[in-house]
């Protein structure tokens, strides 16, 4: 596990699933014939080395007849599946009521697709597990929420058009990515731009990052190298990045030109 509190939480669930086992009498095997599950899950998970899906603890369950008590154990859990960093920064999008972003190498996050995602987290040196990869994609996929939240935040992103090009999981993988691009675009709380290559003045060349603008007036950086991953609080550090994110936008496409742009590119890839 990546971090401490996540794995305190799969011990703990982890010890109370085996616990129920032996007190019913059943081997993992047995359990795990009687949920759907192999045994070798069941003694993955109760030695802390899975995360059991909800499925699995509703099942044992009810199998074990523990009354609703391994059930219960699912938001916890579900928090849990989820690395240290993201529930992190989920908690700061959570509370911002205005987020920017500017990327340059890949399609932001927010605003991936499960497909591209996979892709990206599949490429991953060294080499992630499935389970691995699972676990991210879904952690990625459930930040989406902050387009969902009420009231809502201001949503903004600037993409390098090199992004909308970049096949990355194949051409496939790429138009489907693009058709949710313009999707995500009709949201009236969100908008997305494009920095077309041919710039000739260029705000963002020291690589791509966020701005996060808090309900207690607090503006937040972030941004993430390699293996690095870091939030800006310092608020001289956090004002340059909220000035320079503003030029970015201003010498980017503006949203109505961006949206055909996109279009063309998806047309290209047709």
């Amino acid at each position: 596990m990546e971090d401490e509190e996540a794995a305190a939480v799969l011990r703990a669930v982890g010890r109370q699933i085996k616990m129920w086992r032996e007190a019913a009498g059943l081997k993992q095997a047995e359990l795990g014939s009687a949920i759907g599950y192999g045994e070798e899950m069941v003694s993955s998970v109760e030695r802390a080395r899975r995360v059991p899906k909800p499925d699995f603890l509703d099942k044992a369950d009810e199998v074990l007849n523990a009354g609703g008590k391994l059930s219960a154990m699912k938001e916890d859990v579900e928090k849990a599946r989820y690395p240290k960093k993201v529930r992190d920064l989920a908690k700061l999008e959570d509370e911002a009521i205005e987020l920017g972003a500017y990327d340059n190498h890949q399609i932001h996050g927010l605003l991936q697709t499960p497909e591209y995602a996979q892709a990206l987290y599949a490429m991953r040196r060294p080499a992630f597990t499935e389970d691995e990869i699972e676990r991210h994609v879904a952690a990625r996929m459930a930040r989406k929420a902050v387009f969902d939240r009420v009231p809502r935040p201001l949503i903004t992103f600037v993409q390098e058009e090199s992004t909308l090009r970049r096949p990355l999981g194949g051409r496939m993988v790429l138009r489907q990515q693009l058709e949710h691009l313009l999707e995500v675009a009709k949201l009236r709380h969100v908008s997305i731009q494009v920095m077309p290559t041919d710039r000739e003045d260029h705000a963002g060349m020291a690589g791509p990052f966020r701005v996060l603008k808090l309900q207690d007036g607090k503006t937040l950086g972030h941004f993430e190298a390699q293996l690095h991953n870091r939030v800006i609080s310092d608020p001289r550090d956090a004002q340059i990045l909220d000035m320079r994110y503003g030029m970015i936008r201003a010498q980017a496409l503006s949203p109505r030109e961006s949206l055909a742009f996109i279009e063309k590119v998806l047309g290209e890839e047709s």
